[in-house]
């Protein structure tokens, strides 16, 4: 009795690998949303996005072929580009183009929904979170819609329509990757996912009619080679892996971190003011993270 008491948080504890690409989608990817907003200078949403995910992609897919990783099947290239179509064509695409009328807190705010919005897809194949995650989700959520009652700024419509539909391609493209759609195994999967979503985003690029800024400005490339080496390479992987080895809440529980993240930013880089209610909004955000997290301990 008393040795399967103590073995048993032990199994259900997350590995030291997985906190790893948590750390990655909770730091990272809360601030890519500057870098986007600052890459807009000089390079448009879509050829933005779509330059981004094919040098990421390029680069990961020949570095792993080089250390003699497998090609992808043809079957593996559809479901890439359909997963790719949806998180990165219109995910990424679509945050990227809301980010050019909306104002870049609204936007990561907006990104709460997502946990909700894969909850309820999940439902389709039977999978019921914990209530605990549930609650997590649910608390989080209010955590972020606390956090917008303070900011003092205003969004297009198209910009709204831009970001909701961004979510719902995400939180789709997120929960078929896992349940209808299976990549290529580890890396080569994310690589050729990277790919096939660049490849859309360029048609969408190509169909809008953008017009890069040449040359771009200095700021520009930075944040452009920010998003590439570090919100792509890096924490987009990572988002990947944790698809494919935790549960929904724990995968994107990102987007209840990276409001405050962004809030973190705004004070250090910006010099922004934050209110006491606002740092409120902040602790329960995590609070929600936190009961997700018991959730996942429980459900184990």
């Amino acid at each position: 009795m008393t040795t399967l008491t103590t073995t048993a948080p032990r199994r259900s504890s997350l590995p030291p690998w997985l906190l790893a690409c948590l750390a990655a989608t909770w730091l990272v990817w809360g601030s890519t949303y500057l870098a986007i907003k600052f890459a807009l200078v000089s390079l448009p949403p879509f050829f933005q996005m779509g330059t981004r995910f094919l040098v990421a992609g390029a680069v990961l897919m020949a570095w792993l072929r080089w250390r003699g990783g497998a090609w992808p099947e043809a079957r593996q290239w559809r479901h890439a580009l359909i997963v790719g179509s949806l998180m990165l064509g219109g995910g990424m695409g679509g945050t990227a183009y809301a980010e050019q009328t909306v104002a870049s807190g609204l936007v990561v705010a907006f990104i709460a929904v997502i946990p909700l919005l894969i909850a309820a897809l999940n439902l389709f194949w039977g999978i019921v979170p914990h209530r605990l995650e549930m609650a997590g989700i649910l608390v989080g959520l209010a955590g972020v819609l606390m956090l917008t009652q303070g900011a003092g700024f205003q969004a297009s419509p198209v910009g709204l329509g831009a970001i909701a539909l961004a979510c719902v391609t995400w939180s789709l493209g997120s929960v078929l990757s896992q349940r209808r759609f299976p990549l290529a195994p580890g890396a080569v999967g994310f690589a050729s996912e990277m790919l096939c979503g660049g490849l859309v985003l360029m048609g969408l690029s190509v169909l809008v009619g953008e017009t890069p800024q040449w040359p771009p400005k200095p700021l520009a490339v930075a944040a452009w080679l920010y998003l590439v080496v570090f919100g792509s390479l890096l924490a987009f992987s990572a988002y990947m892996v944790l698809l494919a080895r935790a549960s929904a809440a724990v995968a994107s529980s990102y987007s209840l971190v990276n409001p405050v993240i962004a809030m973190l930013l705004g004070v250090w880089l910006a010099g922004e003011t934050i209110t006491a209610p606002e740092w409120t909004a902040a602790g329960v955000v995590l609070v929600g993270v936190v009961l997700m997290l018991w959730g996942l301990r429980a459900k184990r």
